[in-house]
């Protein structure tokens, strides 16, 4: 029961394929390893593509929203905590 009978070696097309696979495989600058490490960067980079893209569309949506000064008072007064003289401020955060 031996995996390969002594007959397929002595074929010079199967020992050249053999060899071949073999080293496209594990030994080529494109091996194995390297495709695979390569498909997990592209698809890192394809979650962090969306991540940027969702939020450049907030900062858009902010800018415009920016342009009225009645809207740039409030931004500044909700989200950067900005205050006028003679007023506090409390901040209450829930964790």
């Amino acid at each position: 029961m031996r995996i390969l009978k002594w007959k397929y070696w002595k074929n010079k097309y199967v020992v050249t394929i053999l060899v071949f696979t073999l080293y496209s495989l594990f030994f080529d600058d494109i091996d194995i390893f390297t495709i695979v490490s390569q498909n997990r960067k592209l698809q890192n980079l394809r979650t962090e593509s969306l991540e940027t893209e969702k939020n450049l569309t907030q900062v858009q949506s902010t800018l415009k929203r920016l342009k009225y000064s009645s809207e740039l008072e409030t931004y500044a007064r909700e989200n950067k905590l900005f205050k006028k003289e003679n007023e506090d401020i409390f901040v209450i955060s829930y964790e």
